[in-house]
């Protein structure tokens, strides 16, 4: 294995604090968004902020996975819910789409747009299965029509709400050259 392909023990515990970040911006920002409005745009926006800054500081395929899978399992002890299992499985597939983009977040305008579209891309796929499987209803045809017409791009929103507040963040990072905790790379 190479350097690039295995976690650091620095990158474990980025991975710890970023799933914890994951668990805390669900359990309150999440929870409370979706109890004032009945969307779920502030539970991708937590999802998909910490999933950012994840890939943006590790860098490395599979540190996503790991955050939402964690995050999702912490979630679940005080709040258990279906949906964690469709944001779960969105940050799987949002750490597997970041491979297009060899999980780099810079300041260049095409790692800032596959940012942006593997964002807009997982958080839709989130709402259409939570849509399908979680929201308590039968899987038919209405199902179908309303995880594809209204959860999937409410999803969408909250993706891409991250994506616009998270990329600026990240580029102020990128500036203040706060990589450097990883040390050289």
């Amino acid at each position: 294995m190479n350097e690039k392909t295995r976690f650091t023990t620095v990158d474990i515990a980025l991975i710890g604090v970023f799933s914890a970040l994951w668990a805390t911006l669900n359990l309150t920002i999440g929870k409370m968004g979706f109890a004032w409005t009945r969307l779920p745009i502030f539970c991708d926006f937590s999802v998909f902020f910490t999933l950012l800054l994840t890939v943006w500081i590790v860098g490395k395929f599979g540190a996503a996975s790991i955050v939402g899978v964690i995050g999702a399992i912490i979630v679940s002890f005080p709040a258990p819910s279906a949906h964690l299992i469709g944001l779960a499985a969105s940050s799987v597939l949002f750490d597997a789409l970041m491979l297009g983009n060899k999980h780099k977040i810079r300041l260049k305008i095409r790692d800032m747009a596959v940012a942006v579209l593997v964002t807009a891309a997982s958080a839709f796929f989130a709402g259409i299965t939570i849509g399908i499987f979680f929201t308590g209803n039968q899987i038919n045809e209405a199902t179908m029509q309303s995880a594809l017409t209204f959860w999937g791009w409410w999803h969408l929103v909250g993706g891409i709400m991250s994506a616009i507040i998270t990329l600026p963040i990240i580029g102020a990072l990128e500036k203040a050259n706060v990589r450097k905790i990883k040390g050289a790379q």
